[in-house]
């Protein structure tokens, strides 16, 4: 057989094969593609259909257009609650991203050095992270009571019941209690991350600049911290979704209201209110005001989300 049959025979015999590859990668893909459909994709844009119409229920079939959105910015009744439930938010992102996050990055620094003990105290620190949110709302709602909580207990005990607050009861203390709760809960998750990056560091460059007379202090921020800044910026757009979207630790320590007086009222408690549980003053559900809420907190997180892949990607090119 000449060499020109040859390879007639041998084409067809490559395109199968390449054609069997696709298949394969599409029906490994298939399923995943699928649960996206129903489970992501289907309910947001069932979520955007529904803003746009209004009624009782969790089924509205009057058809208003923008005007949800309309009286959400200009009828005071959910103006107020919607601009105080962006402000909590915001302050709640702002304690996790600047406490939880500075406090990961520090842990994470003394951990990745080499001493007895350390993976003890690797282990204490992510410990938290396992637990249910609810359970550890509880328990904090347990310790923090101004009656008989661990912590008034403590500070009395040693002499400061000046300090002994009602801390889940005054509206200027109940969010950022709460935001520390979730703080001390989820601390470790920066904690692992920022340990993965600090260790993927080359030793010889630490060496290096060690004999060269650097301090740790220089060789951290000079070196370290440059080097982990793809890993901040992961961590920091993670830190914005996961808080604008935080439910469960403001449900089981201040209500659905986020008690006292909405003082620790979230979006995400907000839609709740709204969209399932019936809002005050009617006491019945607005799924179309809700789903509203729920898409406005959609557009904020993926403007976030795409400020962030604009300049990682930026300073991808530059490098």
């Amino acid at each position: 057989m000449s060499q020109a049959n040859l390879s007639k025979n041998q084409k067809p015999e490559l395109l199968n094969v390449e054609n069997r590859r696709k298949l394969t990668w599409v029906l490994f893909l298939l399923p995943a593609l699928l649960v996206y459909l129903v489970f992501m994709a289907g309910p947001l844009f069932d979520s955007l259909r529904l803003s746009l119409y209004t009624g009782k229920g969790y089924s509205p079939t009057e058809f208003v257009g923008l005007q949800n959105y309309i009286d959400l910015f200009t009828v005071p009744l959910w103006r107020e609650k919607f601009f105080n439930a962006i402000i909590n938010t915001c302050i709640f992102f702002a304690i996790h991203m600047t406490i939880q996050n500075s406090l990961g990055l520090l842990f994470a620094n003394l951990l990745a050095s080499d001493f007895k003990g350390r993976n003890f105290f690797r282990t204490l620190i992510f410990t938290p992270t396992t637990l249910s949110v609810l359970v550890v709302g509880f328990l904090w709602t347990l310790i923090l009571n101004p009656n008989w909580g661990a912590v008034n207990q403590i500070l009395t005990g040693v002499g400061l019941k000046q300090f002994a607050l009602p801390w889940l009861g005054r509206e200027n203390l109940a969010l950022p209690v709460i935001a520390l709760t979730s703080v001390w809960q989820w601390i470790g998750m920066p904690t692992v991350m920022f340990l993965a990056g600090l260790t993927g560091i080359s030793e010889e460059l630490i060496e290096a600049a060690s004999i060269d007379g650097a301090s740790e202090w220089e060789i951290f921020w000079k070196i370290k911290f440059p080097l982990i800044q793809p890993v901040i910026g992961i961590i920091a757009i993670l830190t914005f979704v996961d808080n604008f979207n935080a439910f469960d630790v403001i449900y089981a320590m201040a209500g659905a209201k986020g008690e006292p007086a909405y003082s620790a009222d979230l979006l995400a408690t907000l839609f709740y209110r709204t969209g399932i549980a019936g809002e005050h003053p009617t006491g019945i559900p607005n799924m179309g005001m809700g789903a509203t809420i729920a898409t406005i907190t959609f557009l904020i997180l993926m403007s976030g989300v795409l400020v962030w892949l604009y300049f990682s990607r930026r300073n991808a090119d530059e490098k």
